[in-house]
């Protein structure tokens, strides 16, 4: 029997308060696997700019901010500081700052209407798991999508329940579209959890 024992960070509540250890656990996971792709979500680019200073020699990294359909949820767009995306380019972090959601916004995505649609199960399912375990696999889809990332390979993936970051996992990279691909070598496969809240937030 073959088995391999892992650190993970389980935290009681969700939130940006637990960005710090998940930039620990993810910095450790990078020096013992040798990984060297890096997702973070960040709306803002703050918690993309804490990773970007502790791994700027370690790792290549991708921020995946929000895109334009923001605003259909209430918020302001664009919502990245400029001086924090200037500083994120000069520490060599690849800025998607106006990519299209993955898993929002498709056809029935405003309408009113409860089609479970492949997509809304989908992320329904990944909810389960917490709020950062969907935008930890959503950024890592988009980047992909958007060609800034090489597609079928070990990543790691950094979300969080609003703000910050709360959980990380290292996943296969791979299209929107390959995410149930007949090829298993392209399917999503999500391998380990780094790090998670026990706690879920739950959006009404």
């Amino acid at each position: 029997m073959t088995f391999k024992m892992r650190e993970v960070y389980y935290f009681e509540k969700p939130g940006p308060q637990n960005t710090d250890l998940v930039v620990e656990v993810v910095t450790k996971h990078i020096e013992r696997s040798g990984i060297r792709d890096l997702v973070v979500a960040s709306s803002t680019g703050k918690t993309a700019l804490e990773f970007a200073r502790a791994l700027r020699d370690e790792t290549r990294i991708v921020c995946v901010s929000d895109g334009p359909y923001r605003r259909e949820m209430g918020f302001e767009w664009p919502c990245m500081d400029p001086s924090a995306k200037e500083e994120l380019e000069n520490l060599g972090v690849i800025v998607l700052d106006s990519a299209p959601y993955v898993l929002h916004g498709s056809l029935y995505e405003g309408s009113g209407a409860d089609i479970p649609t492949p997509t809304k199960t989908f992320r329904d399912t990944l909810y389960a798991f917490g709020q950062g375990m969907k935008v930890a696999v959503e950024v890592v889809l988009c980047a992909v999508d958007c060609g800034v990332l090489e597609p079928y390979k070990d990543v790691i993936g950094v979300g969080g329940s609003g703000d910050g970051a709360d959980t990380a996992i290292v996943l296969r990279s791979t299209f929107p579209g390959t995410v149930f691909s007949r090829d298993k070598d392209k399917r999503l496969e999500i391998k380990e959890i780094l790090a998670m809240p026990l706690e879920k937030k739950w959006w009404d």
